[in-house]
């Protein structure tokens, strides 16, 4: 039996994989404090929605994707610090992959609260 791949999970790994790599060019260019609280919140996503795969109860599993939820936002502030600082580094496809987890993300939460009242 295949097993079916997870999206948001795949795509909060591959999104925190950017992360790191990003906050190793900010740290490159000296820019630890931010490369520091968006390696935090950037790649504390990925770690909450895995965490939220073995929720106990639908209530825990939408808590733990809310928590990501959180972290994803946080990771929105520090990069839009980076977009708006002219002596910062930017890169333009983090924001898409923040954005397009954000959605997922949000739509997952949408659908577990639907199924909850069913």
């Amino acid at each position: 039996m295949g097993h079916r791949k997870n999206v948001v999970v795949e795509k909060s790994i591959d999104f925190a994989i950017k992360v790191i790599e990003f906050c190793e060019l900010l740290e490159k260019e000296r820019k630890f404090v931010v490369a520091n609280q968006l390696l935090k919140s950037g790649t504390s996503i990925g770690a909450n929605v895995h965490e939220a795969q073995n929720a106990e109860s639908r209530a825990d599993f939408i808590h733990k994707i809310k928590v990501a939820l959180k972290e994803l936002e946080e990771t929105k502030y520090w990069l839009t610090l980076c977009e708006r600082t002219k002596s910062y580094p930017f890169n333009n496809r983090l924001n898409a992959g923040v954005e397009e987890l954000g959605l997922i993300m949000y739509k997952i939460v949408s659908t577990s609260k639907k199924n909850a009242t069913k």
